[in-house]
């Protein structure tokens, strides 16, 4: 009785956690189903796809926690251009696959210091700012990735989809880097920075916190994610897609919210990025299993989404 009192108020103080219980329920239901068959092949898969996802999901989860109104949508078009961009320099040949993803990088921090170059210099807010940047953005990756049909080198290509005891090479790579980004969301002066400005712009000013300099580096953040999520992608798809990065819009905003980080700002969560990720993708799995349409599926995951947002959306942060 104890243990399931500790296990209870566990929960009820990491609310990310029930990101986590809710995967496993859907992925449960999911194998039940169809008997058990394809249990492992799903997780599996669930992993795979997980993986771009969290990578987003924790550039956006910066821009979000530095307080309302604070949103990346420039996303979709960055992933498709910096795609473009990593295919083009490796040109599938081995030896340029660090000449690629150093290139698909920094497209990537460019991308986000435009963004937040809107923000400051013009005093656009930053949803009209990413949102005109993901315009622009998209129109130079359709110059300059229409028609492009370059595959991935062999060694990036067999790197992505690699596999260690049915895991996935890239989410155990992800693993790590999630742990490494909590750790400089929670322990460093730059990630402390981050919250105190969205719990309180002018109190963290006034504290001595460089506001302008941290929210710079949240966008080039999200940004350099994205173009690394961008290279990685092409290669594990086999190579780049004007497309690629449509699905990520409003599910990284769900995961980021879905995973604890609160809309108002001034926390933000790293570890329920994950349970929202592999909870998002398995429930669309689950539906597509249950012969549900593309249209239900939509709508089905779309509901989820408000509901949870809108009671997120109530939180006040402390």
């Amino acid at each position: 009785m104890q243990a399931n009192r500790e296990a209870f108020k566990l929960v009820m103080e990491k609310p990310w956690i029930w990101s986590y219980i809710g995967a496993a329920a859907v992925w449960l239901a999911a194998v039940a189903f169809t008997g058990g068959q394809g249990a492992g092949e799903l997780a599996t898969t669930t992993l795979s796809f997980a993986v771009f996802m969290v990578i987003i999901a924790v550039g956006q989860m910066f821009v979000i926690t530095t307080g309302p109104g604070n949103v990346d949508l420039s996303l979709p078009a960055t992933i498709a251009l910096t795609g473009a961009v990593a295919m083009k320099v490796m040109d599938g040949q081995n030896g340029m696959i660090l000449l690629g993803l150093g290139a698909s990088v920094f497209t990537g921090f460019a991308v986000g210091l435009f963004n937040y170059l809107l923000i400051w210099l013009l005093r656009i807010p930053p949803i009209i700012a990413t949102m005109s940047a993901n315009f622009l953005v998209m129109s130079t990756a359709i110059a300059y990735g229409r028609g492009l049909r370059i595959k991935p080198p062999p060694v990036f290509a067999d790197f992505t989809t690699a596999q260690i005891l049915g895991v996935p090479v890239l989410a155990i790579c992800t693993v790590i880097f999630a742990v490494v980004m909590s750790i400089i969301l929670s322990r460093t002066i730059y990630g402390r920075s981050v919250t105190a400005i969205g719990q309180n712009m002018r109190a963290a000013w006034l504290a001595g916190v460089r506001v302008g300099r941290t929210r710079m580096l949240v966008y080039v953040l999200s940004g350099t994610f994205a173009g690394l999520c961008g290279a990685l992608l092409a290669g594990f798809s086999g190579g780049s897609s004007l497309n690629a990065g449509e699905a990520y819009l409003l599910a990284s905003i769900a995961v980021v919210v879905i995973g604890g980080t609160s809309v108002a700002g001034g926390r933000g969560n790293v570890p329920g990025l994950w349970g929202a990720a592999l909870f998002l993708y398995l429930l669309e799995a689950m539906l597509n299993t249950y012969g549900a349409g593309a249209g239900v599926r939509m709508i089905m995951t779309g509901l989820i989404i408000i509901v949870v947002i809108t009671i997120a959306g109530g939180e006040e942060t402390s």
